[in-house]
Parts: C-alpha cells; structure tokens; sequence
C-alpha cells in the first residue's frame, strides 16, 4: 500500500513544487514530495514561538537571520544548479542562515547554518532518520531535533568530517542550551518547555 503522505510515482522538482496548490504544504526529498499533513499542534507552535523569542533578539544587528515555517529552503545537489531542476525543498520548524548569499526572494538555497525541527508523531521519523542524513550530507552546521512530549533537545554538530556524531549532545529542562554555531546563544530549557 502507499504512504499516503508521499506522492512517489516519479521524482518531482522545485519546478513541479512551486505549481502545486497554496491549500496544501509540501516538501520535496530527493525527489519524493512527502504532504506536510494537518497544521502543527498548539504545544508545537509554542515551541517554535519560545525558541524564536530568544534567538530573534540575539541575532539584532547581527550578520546572521532566523526564519521559521512555512519558508522554503532549497538544497541543490550541484554547485549553480538550476533553481527549476532542485529536488530537494524541505521547510524547517526555524532556520539561522548568516550568509546572506543564500537567501532568494522565495528563502534559502544552500545548507543553512542552523536548523531546528520540533517532533510531531507525523514527522518524527522523517524528521530523526530521513532529515538528519539529507541535513548531514548537505552541511548543515548545527541541527537541533526537539521532542516536545519527552521534553528534550537532540543538538548535532558537525564535526569535520562533515557527520554528525553518532551520540548528540542531549539537553533536558534545567539545563542550558549553547549553540555551537551562534557563539553566545545560550537557552535556558525551562523557558522553552513552559508548563
């Protein structure tokens, strides 16, 4: 039976992308379109909203921009690869990019600085398995996987063999979060996982 969240009888690109419906949101995955499904729950925008609350205010006047979903970031597979013929459009809970070279019009293309994806039971596997090694193999220099029922935070760095540590760095309520990539970020987890 098919994944009824996946369009998989051929591979689609950014083109076939930005012609589908405004009622629908969609990424593309090395050319499998997956459905982004129902809007996310309230538990999960709160999330998104206390993580951009502290780190809109610590990137003013800095080189570097935080955008959160829906924002369409492309991931080309070759250098100067036609916008048109990516097949790899993905759309992250937040993303930091600090070069401004990238950002487009439409978003971001090439790997962002710092990606964060806040767990879902639709997008949980995708998000651990299918998203950590595309995110990997394009360079994202920091990647931060949230599980909001467990009250966790997964953070892998890239280390500089371009991977991602097979053990990330774990952080729970009452400890403090520092990115590695936004020198002087520090998140205090309590007052992101707000009761």
């Amino acid at each position: 039976m098919a994944d009824p969240v996946r369009k998989a009888d051929r591979a689609y690109t950014y083109s076939d992308y930005q012609n589908w419906s405004d009622d629908e949101r969609w990424e593309l995955i090395d050319g499998v379109a997956w459905n982004m499904r129902a809007a996310p729950s309230r538990l999960h925008q709160k999330l998104s909203m206390n993580l951009l609350m502290h780190i809109g205010p610590f990137l003013a006047g800095k080189d570097c921009e935080v955008y959160h979903a829906p924002f369409d970031v492309l991931l080309p597979d070759l250098p100067g690869q036609p916008e048109e013929d990516v097949i790899t459009v993905v759309q992250p809970d937040i993303s930091v990019i600090c070069d401004p070279e990238k950002l487009t019009s439409k978003g971001c293309t090439g790997a962002p600085d710092l990606l964060v994806e806040i767990l879902s039971p639709h997008t949980a596997k995708k998000d651990m398995d299918i998203k950590f090694h595309l995110y990997e193999r394009h360079g994202v220099r920091e990647y931060w996987l949230i599980d909001p029922g467990n009250r966790f935070i997964h953070a892998h760095l890239l280390n500089n063999e371009g991977k991602y540590p097979e053990e990330p760095a774990i952080y729970l309520p009452g400890s403090c979060l520092a990115s590695a990539v936004l020198t002087g970020l520090e998140i205090e987890l309590n007052r992101i996982f707000l009761p």
